[in-house]
């Protein structure tokens, strides 16, 4: 089965398309080594919890959107080897402020695929 690095950040909601334009920019990098798959989710139904939620999870403020976002790979070795090789890559910023998310509060793992249907 698959590997899955999963994500969630909270993304100014003014930054909706400057985070769009940053993800679509990174998905072919993360292609070239070796990732098979990239997808991006925007809040739609992200109610407050009362003990706990995506929005408790990540700070979210009120002028930001959850984002809920993952990465498939072919496997955990994939990974390793495509994600060190995305942060060495040139075309990936290492400024954390160039990032239109704080990445600060990102929430993130890897996960072993156990059902896919």
């Amino acid at each position: 089965m698959n590997y899955v690095d999963g994500f969630v950040v909270p993304v100014p909601r003014q930054k909706r398309d400057e985070y769009l334009k940053f993800a679509q920019a990174m998905a072919p990098i993360f292609k070239e080594h070796g990732a098979l798959r990239m997808v991006e989710c925007w809040e739609n139904d992200v109610p407050d919890g009362k003990l706990t939620s995506f929005p408790m999870a990540i700070k979210r403020e009120e002028s930001e959107a959850v984002v809920f976002s993952w990465i498939v790979w072919p496997s955990r070795e994939a990974r390793d080897k495509g994600m060190a090789a995305f942060m060495a890559d040139p075309r990936v910023p290492q400024d954390p402020t160039a990032m239109p998310f704080d990445g600060k509060r990102m929430i993130f793992g890897g996960f072993d695929v156990i059902l896919d249907q």
